[in-house]
């Protein structure tokens, strides 16, 4: 689930559930609900972990095992 993907490359880059919930402007607790699977993580904010990770939406939810982002020219088809 997106839920295990999303707290295992935040724990890959040694950060806490507080840093990222400031990147995604949000509580550490609201983050915590997320990482837990409490709380569906909404689109929007799904995005701004895809950037600041360096890696696609389809990593970040579990529909691809490849880490690195999609070539522009992929996303400009």
């Amino acid at each position: 689930m997106y839920y295990n993907r999303i707290r295992e490359i935040r724990e890959d880059k040694s950060l806490t559930q507080s840093d990222i919930a400031k990147i995604l402007n949000t509580t550490q607790q609201q983050y915590s609900k997320y990482e837990l699977g409490i709380q569906i993580i909404p689109l929007e904010k799904i995005n701004i972990l895809a950037n600041y990770y360096n890696t696609s939406i389809d990593y970040l939810v579990g529909r691809t095992d490849i880490r690195k982002p999609y070539p522009d020219s992929i996303l400009k088809k």
